[in-house]
């Protein structure tokens, strides 16, 4: 049983790496899904903990762009005996911009989300608790993810 946090800038494509290597044997809990939810962070908490609870792996599909927003999230997975596993997404700005502008509907995130999730950006380390750090890097000529141990 895992919890794995994806961390990265809106449109890096976390999502998608979800769907291609986590869909099939994993809870997905992401924000983007709670948009009418009073108080989104309780509910990511309760989703994750009823995941863990139950013996399911969980993915944690939001920008997590902190050591102190990863904190709580560590700490659950630790508290349910999870391994913690996690996955950064180093993407620039204006590569974000361009795919998140590619988007439709509630896909689409106004631009200033963008700029203040890089502002907020910390990449992780081993040192916050996780059992294992990788950092995944968009290949979009060939349209698939490179992952690499950090």
């Amino acid at each position: 049983m895992e919890c794995v946090i994806l961390i990265g800038l809106p449109a890096a494509g976390k999502t998608t790496f979800y769907r291609e290597r986590f869909a099939a044997t994993h809870d997905h809990v992401s924000k983007d899904l709670m948009r009418n939810v009073r108080r989104p962070q309780r509910r990511q908490e309760q989703l994750v903990s009823e995941g863990l609870t139950q013996g399911r792996s969980v993915v944690v599909d939001d920008t997590n762009p902190s050591v102190a927003v990863r904190a709580p999230l560590i700490a659950l997975a630790r508290a349910h005996g999870a391994s913690v596993v996690g996955y950064y997404f180093p993407t620039d700005a204006a590569d974000a911009l361009r795919r998140n502008r590619a988007r439709e509907g509630r896909a689409r995130v106004p631009d200033v989300a963008i700029f203040t999730a890089r502002t907020r950006l910390e990449p992780p380390s081993l040192a916050e608790g996780f059992d294992r750090l990788f950092v995944v890097r968009l290949n979009e000529p060939e349209r698939r993810f490179e992952v690499a141990r950090a």
